[in-house]
C-alpha cells in the first residue's frame, strides 16, 4: 500500500492483522555519498547525534521508552542510504509514530554531547583501521573508484572527523532530511489511516517538501581498473581481491543477471570456483563473490583467501576459470544458479521485518515493485543472454589488488 503524507512524504504499508508486532522503518537519501568536500564521515557521524536525544527526548530516552514497550531500535549509515528502523509489539505503535520523527528529525546537537560523540566516532574508525580485512576492503575501494565517494570509508577521513561542528552537520541534516528524499515503511499490525495521522501531526509532517535527490552524470561511479599490491601488518593469510564496475541499482533486471553468474562462479561447494580451487587444488581457503548494489554504479567483488606461497598460482588459476566461463555456462549449473538466487531472495523475505527493510528502501529509490517481480526477472535469464555478458569479467578490466602479510 503505497501512500504518502501532504508535504509528498512516501509511506508504505504493508498491514498484517495477524502479526503480533510492528516494524517501522525510516530511510533517507543521505548516506555518505551525499557528502560535500570536507564532509567526510558526517553522515555516520550523524547517525550517532541523534541518538543523543534533543530537548524532548534526552539522552538514552528514546531507547528506555522503547524497550519499555518491549522493542528494540536500531540504525546503520551506508554510501547511499541512512536507516533506522525499530520494532515493538502492536499495542505500541502510536508511541512509536511519535518517537521516532523526534528523534531522527529533531537532533539536539548539543555542544558537549557532540565532542563526547566525536570521540566515540574516532575510537570506531581506529577500530576499524587496526582490522587487516578493512584495511584490505578500503584499500580496494579507493583504489577501484579513486576520488569518488564510494571511494572513502563510510566512517569518514581522520581529519575531517576532527574538524566537524554542529553547525555544519545542522547544516548537512537539514540540506538532505527533507520529505522528497524520506521514506516510512510500516509492516505489522496496525491501521494505516491511523498511521498517516500521526506521522503527519509530528515532525514528518512538518518535513520542507524539497526536491528530489537525482544521480547527474557527473556524479555515477568512474571506474579504475589496475593491478595493485598491499603489505599488510597482522594479516593472517594472504587475499586476492578482484572488482569489476557492474550496472547501478536502479537497473535491477541486469543485476540479477550478475547475482546468476555470480552464484554459477562461488556459491556453493559445486560451484566452479569453489570446486576447483578450494576442493581439488586445496588452493584456497574460501572464495566468494559478491554483487553490491549502488545507486551510483555497483561493484562486483571477488575475495580469495590463500597461503601467500599459493597467490600467484590461484590468480593464474583464476584467469584460466573465468576465461572458461566466458565460453558459457551448462544447463544444469543455471538451473541451479537459479534455484539458488531465488532461495536467497525468498528466504531474506521471511519475516515482517524484513519485507519492512525491503520495502522502504525500494519506495526510497523509487523502484518499489511486486515482490515476486525479481523472480520473473530471473526466470528471463537464458543460457544465451547470460552468455552475452560474462566478457565483462577478466582480471585485465578489473582492479586487482594483492594483499600480503607486512
Amino acid at each position: 500500500m503505497e501512500l504518502q503524507l501532504a508535504n509528498g512524504c512516501s509511506v508504505t504499508c504493508l498491514p498484517q492483522q495477524d502479526s503480533s508486532v510492528v516494524c517501522l522503518d525510516f530511510w533517507c537519501q543521505a548516506g555518505s555519498a551525499m557528502e560535500q568536500e570536507g564532509e567526510s564521515g558526517i553522515a555516520h557521524f550523524l547517525e550517532h547525534m541523534v541518538f543523543k536525544g534533543n530537548e524532548r527526548l534526552p539522552p538514552g530516552s528514546f531507547d528506555l521508552q522503547i524497550e519499555s514497550l518491549g522493542g528494540s531500535s536500531n540504525a546503520a549509515t551506508g554510501y547511499d542510504e541512512v536507516h533506522y528502523h525499530l520494532i515493538i509489539p502492536a499495542s505500541g505503535i502510536a508511541v512509536a509514530c511519535e518517537l521516532l520523527p523526534h528523534l531522527v528529525l529533531e537532533p539536539g546537537f548539543e555542544p558537549k554531547e557532540f565532542q563526547m560523540e566525536r570521540l566515540v566516532v574516532l575510537e570506531e574508525l581506529s577500530q576499524s583501521e587496526d582490522q587487516p580485512e578493512e584495511v584490505a576492503f578500503q584499500a580496494l575501494m579507493q583504489l577501484a573508484c579513486g576520488s569518488h565517494p564510494y571511494g572513502r570509508p563510510i566512517l569518514g577521513l581522520r581529519s575531517d572527523l576532527l574538524s566537524h561542528q554542529p553547525d555544519g552537520m545542522r547544516n548537512f541534516q537539514q540540506r538532505h532530511y527533507q520529505a522528497a528524499n524520506c521514506s516510512i515503511a510500516v509492516g505489522g499490525c496496525f491501521d494505516p489511516e491511523k498511521l498517516l495521522s500521526w506521522l503527519g501531526a509530528g515532525p514528518m509532517g512538518s518535513l520542507d517538501p524539497g526536491s528530489v535527490v537525482g544521480t547527474p552524470d557527473d556524479l555515477l561511479m568512474f571506474w579504475q581498473p589496475g593491478e595493485h599490491l598491499l603489505r599488510v601488518p597482522r594479516l593472517e593469510s594472504a587475499r586476492l581481491l578482484v572488482a569489476w564496475p557492474a550496472p547501478p541499482a536502479s537497473n535491477p533486471q541486469a543485476l540479477m543477471g550478475i547475482d546468476l553468474w555470480a552464484s554459477a562462479l562461488a556459491e556453493g561447494r559445486s560451484s566452479r570456483l569453489v570446486k576447483h580451487l578450494r576442493e581439488k587444488l586445496q588452493l584456497v581457503e574460501s572464495i566468494n563473490v559478491d554483487v553490491h548494489p549502488l545507486e551510483r554504479g555497483s561493484l562486483v567483488i571477488l575475495e580469495a583467501v590463500t597461503d601467500l606461497e599459493h597467490l600467484s598460482k590461484v590468480r593464474l588459476e583464476l584467469q584460466k576459470l573465468l576465461k572458461e566461463a566466458q565460453e558459457g555456462l551448462g544447463k544444469l549449473e543455471l538451473e541451479r544458479s537459479k534455484r539458488m538466487v531465488a532461495n536467497g531472495y525468498t528466504f531474506g523475505l521471511e519475516a515482517i521485518s524484513q519485507v519492512t527493510h525491503h520495502m522502504g528502501q525500494a519506495r526510497l529509490q523509487r523502484r518499489l515493485c511486486a515482490l515476486d517481480q525479481p523472480l520473473r526477472w530471473l526466470e528471463e535469464w537464458d543460457l544465451t543472454r547470460l552468455q552475452a555478458i560474462s566478457g565483462r569479467w577478466d582480471l585485465q578490466s578489473a582492479c586487482l589488488l594483492e594483499v600480503i602479510p607486512a
